[in-house]
């Protein structure tokens, strides 16, 4: 389907859904009945989460996902050695570098990450998450928006600024670039995410949790639907990641 913005020819996209940290067979159950395009393991921290998997943990969490739903390692690790060894020992499709990390250290993954697809953490704390977006966009294949606090990267539960992710979604639309939402997602607030920010992904974890903690089925299969009956304009070809 397309539409006309303005002077530019825009096409309607179908938004894709992760549900991230996932700790158990339960979890991982719950995500894949919700029929989630990608689950999400987190592995190798340096800020609290209360989701955080051993690698031998997540790789057996992620023998069990099956061809069409991808594989994401979600970590902090700032040595780029360190976390290609990790991807590889848990066995994913892509790698979500969600840590404190420099340019230098995603080129460094991703010359490294044998077809993998690299993602990169820009926290929007404010405008200057602009920029940082802008700036990461040529070394990486996608880039993910999320809240941070001054103890968690991810996870917090919290909004940002959807405005400034506009922005930065505006900023990448001409250069075929994915941008995954994250941040205080839920299924009851996924729909206006997406109506205001245009992603072409949109990411979950503690909002589809039960009160333990766990990975709640209806939690998870209402956001998904939610997700997936949602449709973002880009100007940008309609190719989608393979995450």
């Amino acid at each position: 389907m397309r539409h006309r913005l303005g002077s530019i020819v825009c096409r309607m996209i179908n938004v894709r859904a992760k549900i991230c940290g996932i700790r158990s067979e339960s979890d991982l159950r719950a995500v894949l009945a919700a029929d989630a395009d990608a689950a999400g393991f987190i592995s190798g921290t340096t800020h609290f989460s209360e989701d955080v998997l051993s690698a031998e943990q997540a790789r057996s969490l992620s023998r069990l996902v099956p061809p069409t739903v991808e594989r994401v390692l979600v970590t902090h690790l700032t040595d780029a050695d360190a976390v290609l060894r990790l991807a590889d020992h848990i066995g994913v499709d892509c790698i979500q570098l969600h840590g404190l990390i420099t340019l230098d250290t995603v080129r460094a993954v991703k010359a490294g990450a044998a077809g993998r697809r690299v993602i990169r953490a820009v926290h929007v704390t404010g405008p200057e998450a602009i920029d940082a977006a802008v700036e990461a966009a040529p070394d990486c294949d996608g880039v993910v928006l999320d809240s941070r606090s001054a103890h968690r990267l991810g996870g917090t539960g919290r909004t940002h600024d959807w405005s400034i992710s506009a922005r930065i979604v505006d900023k990448l639309a001409g250069e075929d670039f994915p941008v995954m939402l994250a941040g205080g997602l839920n299924p009851r607030n996924v729909a206006a995410a997406i109506e205001a920010v245009r992603p072409s992904w949109v990411d979950v974890n503690s909002g589809v949790d039960g009160r333990r903690g766990d990975k709640d089925p209806s939690a998870c299969a209402e956001f998904v639907r939610a997700a997936h009956a949602a449709a973002t304009p880009t100007a940008a070809p309609a190719r989608l990641p393979a995450i």
